[in-house]
């Protein structure tokens, strides 16, 4: 009878540990002793402000760590993980549906893109506007250990980002 019961309590609470989410930040994408990423480039000189914005209609700039090493243990975690979004797919209502999460404003836009371990890759069933993408987000969902390639950058990771939400300090 305790063995049934113990099993019983076993089914209930696995699914439970499963649902749980880690919150992750972006140090904890990188592997011990793995080199740390490169400060964002900085636009400090404003007479390149239209430069800056004149590159957004052409061509990405490149990445330079496209092949970083990546943290295995996090592979199929239900993660969280704050960042911006940069958009790869728009559906017909103007919603980004997939995109890359990056940990800072204008990564493979306005600077290159950071490292491989410093992107994911996600994808949304219901996307988040585009006239909402200048502020930052949590995404929630189970994180992959995975590459990925897009025309603007190779990322580490990969999430199906069941949720979105603006950013707040909680």
């Amino acid at each position: 009878m305790s063995r049934l019961l113990l099993v019983t309590l076993l089914s209930l609470v696995a699914p439970l540990a499963a649902a749980e989410v880690r919150e992750l930040q972006w140090s904890d994408l990188i592997p011990e002793g793995a080199p740390p990423p490169p400060p964002p480039v900085a636009l400090h000189d404003l007479s390149q402000l239209a430069d800056a914005l004149a590159a957004e209609s052409g061509p990405p700039a490149p990445q330079q760590s496209p092949a970083e090493p990546v943290v295995e243990a996090l592979d199929g975690i239900r993660a969280r993980l704050p960042g911006y979004i940069v958009p790869l797919e728009i559906s017909e209502e103007g919603r980004v549906t997939e995109f890359l999460l990056v940990p800072y404003y204008g990564a493979c836009i306005h600077v290159p893109p950071p490292p491989s371990n410093q992107i994911v890759h996600a994808t949304s069933e219901l996307g988040v506007k585009m006239d909402a993408l200048y502020q930052p987000f949590w995404i929630e969902g189970p994180l992959r250990v995975e590459h990925a390639s897009s025309e603007l950058a190779e990322a580490g990771y990969r999430m199906d980002a069941q949720k979105i939400r603006i950013y707040e300090l909680e």
